[in-house]
């Protein structure tokens, strides 16, 4: 690159114009890179998620990367690729699942997040949030689907209603299957062995109800017929999705009989809407059981031990649509004292061997509706965490319902797992509470068994205490010698939030610290930081109920080195030798933090051995992000060693950082006999996909490609024409979308040369071809990424062959770019990929190409011929190598690199700085072609 500069500072001197000069200038300082203070080889983190575990992703289903589909009960593996430096922290939070499901934040470390047994309320959104202090933090997410088929539910309703008159009945059954899914479940309704559809006679219905919770399919059976008594089964499926079987469960409807569960409700006069007995007024006694068949129940009435009169006045119904299906009431018109009495409901079934069932009602002037309170000094309890607690309502009034038990303030459970809890005495008894039962408890009067009124309510508060939650648990804190600091222990959480009392200890020895009042902190303030003062302190914080500590660690101890990983392969010390040496390259972490660092104890053991090597490296300069060097030289092959790393302070030792160098065998690749890469080996020549772009290059060939492959793109076979013959290519077709990228990475080539050329065929045929892009990567005190050649759109359906000149300054990577196009007829393929030492072959481009993009000044704009002339500047640089220019005349070499450093320039980041002198720029780019 630099001989190019110097041919345009001696061009510029030939025209002796000092505009140009100062031109040339800017263009020499546009291609320094430029490192800001305190930055040094720091860099932003950047993320990507990748899953593993026992996923279930169907492929046909073209499921993205993005949605990870695992049953319930499986385990979850999600792993956050991070790269940066310093090695950024991951932190994995959750959205978008159940609000009651509280996913707690963590530090991983190691990037992987696990979840055995995982449950459907875990579910939801997941981010990956990867910062290391530079730039903004990377988040990344992937949403995770639960798929599960619960056990089915199946109810059992049934109805009995008149049909012309009263001439005769007509009994209807209703089998209501119920299950919890995901996906949707499909409903199969089977009598015995046949498969029943909807409306297959006259006699069957198959529906799904409206405003149901879940999935549910009603099977009716109309007018029940002697077929209708059979074995019923309601399976369901989610068609094996995730290997999930189908569930059933079967129901027997049969004439036989059995009685259970009887009720009775009170209803006062519905007309005047009274809630209370009234002389005058009407009253209705309903009694229920349920039964099987319901429909053969016969109840019986009595009052006062005598079968009761029926009258203009006393009234049997049945159905009332208010109450249960097949629900016998007694009606009282117009109620007298000659009425109270004791009502018996008696159910039977007549020639069957069930005893009866009965239930009794009293009907008196003391027959009044329920009240219901909370008995004095008992509406708040307070209780610790792990006792025992006693809710109590009283529920006056006669006759007494039960009552029913639920929490206002929150949408959870009972510590039984229901919504709600019936008791008899209005008690409700807690084991072993904990903080998250601490709340609002509602006990409210039961419909049935008493008065069919509104319910009556009370509310009971119950607090559970519990030990303070403190921040932090562990603070490492770290100052330079001499100066103060403030150590603050706080209470998050905690009932009762005051803090009690609080104690200081350092080292394990008490410290007198006055208690400030009415605060949720207690704070201790170390004057001076030193050796005496540097150590553990402790501060224990109580809330009456129980202790929690906080940790502080206090240190003038520098921190620990941030060894870059970037760092490239170990090389050989020379050819043929049994030794090689390694660059050994580090950060300091937060250097201003403590005292100036001196220098760094260097040990060094080889593994398997005890041995250490001790050395010092003086340090001159420190800043942070300044990247410093060690080489370890005289390292024997292949053996590996383990390194730890210690900054040095006045104080002291700092923290220490290790790592293991293992050795890798150079790739001294181009070698002297068959460099090219055919991809014919699953190793694909040590090419790598790179795990930060979207998605990844394919291997295959004519016998492994998709048959239902997209029509109109990408190669039939590879570059040789024969069906055995392996190429790489990017997949267009869903779920890609436009403007996804897939990098395929070569293996470090230790450089050996100063110019090197990539040959390669490339297949570029589809109507939505994107662009194929090839970069070059220099490893020196950081990894630099450069754009040296690119290609758009459709090329038609051949291969055709490239050649790309570079002269990397340093060991390098060559990066294949494929980039989605906007539809999915844009594959994309290479082949035959070369690397070369020196120039690259000759390759003649179309004649006058130069003249007519610079003849269009006039008529463009001059970011349009900007433009043009860069474009051309790009054909000639590739055009004009091997020493020969589009014309035939020949150019020097230092004429060729100068198109080369022209080209990347202007497609550099540099760009838009330099369309600000545009004008200028234009005339020396017009200017170059016509030497």
């Amino acid at each position: 690159m630099l001989p190019g500069l110097f041919w345009l500072l001696f061009f510029a001197g030939d025209e002796g114009s000092a505009l140009k000069m100062e031109m040339i200038w800017f263009l020499f300082l546009s291609l320094v890179p430029v490192y800001s203070r305190g930055q040094g080889v720091y860099a932003p983190a950047q993320a990507q998620i990748i899953h593993a575990g026992q996923a279930c992703v169907v492929k046909e289903d073209n499921i993205s990367e993005r949605v990870y589909t695992i049953r319930e009960g499986d385990t979850l593996v999600l792993q956050c690729l991070v790269t940066g430096h310093p090695r950024p922290q991951v932190r994995w939070t959750k959205t978008a699942g159940s609000a009651s499901d509280k996913f707690q934040e963590t530090s991983v470390l190691n990037e992987t997040l696990r979840i055995e047994k995982i449950q459907r309320l875990q579910g939801g959104r997941y981010y990956c949030k990867a910062e290391n202090g530079v730039g903004v933090p990377a988040i990344k997410s992937i949403r995770v689907d639960v798929q599960y088929l619960d056990e089915p539910v199946l109810t059992v309703h049934q109805t009995i209603s008149d049909v012309r008159g009263s001439f005769y009945q007509e009994k209807t059954v209703f089998l209501r299957c119920t299950v919890n899914s995901n996906p949707p479940a499909r409903f199969i309704w089977k009598r015995g062995a046949e498969t029943l559809s909807h409306s297959q006679d006259n006699g069957v219905d198959i529906y799904e109800p409206l405003y149901t919770q879940g999935e549910t399919k009603v099977l009716k059976l109309k007018n029940l017929r002697p077929q209708d008594y059979a074995s019923y089964t309601c399976q369901v499926s989610v068609r094996n999705v995730c290997s999930i079987p189908d569930k059933s469960i079967t129901f027997q409807l049969t004439n036989t009989t059995a009685m259970k569960n009887a009720t009775f409700q009170i209803t006062p006069d519905v007309i005047k809407e009274s809630e209370t007995i009234q002389l005058g007024q009407d009253l209705k006694l309903s009694c229920h059981v349920d039964a099987v068949p319901q429909e053969k129940v016969i109840y019986s009435w009595y009052k006062n031990g005598k079968p009761a009169r029926f009258s203009d006045r006393l009234l049997i119904t049945r159905n009332d649509p208010e109450l249960p299906p097949v629900t016998c009431s007694l009606e009282i018109i117009d109620l007298r004292f000659s009425d109270y009495g004791t009502y018996l409901c008696v159910a039977t079934f007549q020639g069957a061997p069930i005893p009866d069932l009965s239930v009794e009602v009293n009907i008196s002037s003391e027959t009044v509706p329920p009240t219901i309170s909370v008995p004095k000094g008992q509406s708040t309890i307070t209780v610790r965490e792990g006792s025992r607690a006693e809710l109590q309502c009283e529920v006056r009034g006669k006759p007494k319902p039960p009552i029913i038990w639920s929490r206002v303030d929150k949408e959870a459970p009972m510590p039984s797992g229901a919504m709600t809890v019936e008791t008899y005495d209005g008690k409700l008894r807690l084991e072993s509470v904990s903080r998250e039962m601490s709340g609002t408890y509602k006990c409210q009067t039961a419909r049935y068994n008493g008065f069919n009124i509104r319910p009556r309510e009370a509310l009971v508060q119950l607090n559970v205490q519990f030990p303070p939650v403190v921040e932090p648990a562990f603070q490492d804190v770290r100052q330079g010698m001499g100066r103060s600091i403030a150590l603050r222990c706080t209470m998050l959480k905690g009932s009762p939030m005051k803090v009690a009392t609080s104690v200081w200890r350092f080292n394990g020895t008490l410290l007198a610290q006055p208690l400030a009042e009415q605060q949720d902190y207690s704070e201790l303030k170390v004057d001076s930081v030193s050796r005496e003062t540097s150590g553990t302190y402790e501060c224990s914080i109580s809330n009456d109920v129980g202790v929690s500590t906080c940790l502080f660690q206090v240190s003038a101890k520098a921190y620990s080195p941030e060894f870059y990983y970037d760092t490239p392969n170990p090389t050989l010390s020379q050819k043929q030798s049994k030794n090689y040496s390694y660059v050994l390259q580090w950060t300091q972490k937060e250097p201003d933090a403590v005292d100036p660092i001196l220098k760094y104890r260097l040990d060094v053991r080889q593994l398997a051995q005890r041995n250490t090597i001790q050395t010092f490296i003086p340090v001159q300069k420190m800043e942070k992000g300044l990247l410093l060097e060690h080489i370890l030289p005289n390292l024997k092959v292949p053996q590996s060693y383990e390194v730890h790393l210690t900054p040095i302070t006045s104080f002291g030792a700092g923290d220490t950082a290790g790592r293991i160098i293992r050795y890798m065998e150079p790739i001294n690749y181009p070698n002297p006999t068959d460099n090219t890469c055919r991809f014919e080996d699953e190793k694909i020549c040590g090419f790598v996909q790179d795990k930060m772009d979207n998605f990844d290059w394919t291997r295959q060939n004519a016998l492994t490609q998709n048959p239902k492959r997209t029509v109109n793109t990408g190669p039939p076979t590879d570059i040789s024409g024969t069906p055995e013959g392996y190429y790489m290519f990017i997949e267009a077709s869903r779920p890609r979308v436009t403007g996804d990228k897939a990098r395929l990475i070569s293996p470090l080539y230790n450089i050996t040369a100063k110019y090197y050329c990539v040959s390669f065929y490339y297949h570029m045929y589809g109507k939505h071809i994107g662009s194929l892009n090839l970069l070059v990567r220099v490893r020196n005190k950081r990894a630099i990424d450069t754009q040296v050649w690119s290609l758009s759109g459709n090329r038609g359906n051949m291969w055709q062959q490239a050649h790309v000149p570079i002269n990397p300054p340093g060991p390098f990577q060559i990066i294949f770019e494929g980039v989605r196009g906007t539809s999915y007829e844009g594959d994309i393929a290479i082949d035959d990929v070369t690397l070369k030492k020196g120039d690259c072959p000759r390759k003649p481009i179309g004649p006058n190409k130069g003249e007519s993009m610079c003849a269009s000044e006039e008529n463009e704009s001059v970011g349009a011929s900007m433009n043009a002339c860069a474009k051309d500047a790009q054909h000639r640089a590739h055009g004009c190598v091997g020493g020969t220019q589009q014309d035939g005349n020949s150019i020097s070499r230092s004429q060729q690199r100068s198109y080369q450093t022209l080209e990347l320039f202007l497609y550099s980041h540099e760009l838009g700085r330099a369309q600000r002198n545009s004008q200028t720029l234009l005339g020396l780019c017009c200017q170059i072609p016509a030497l």
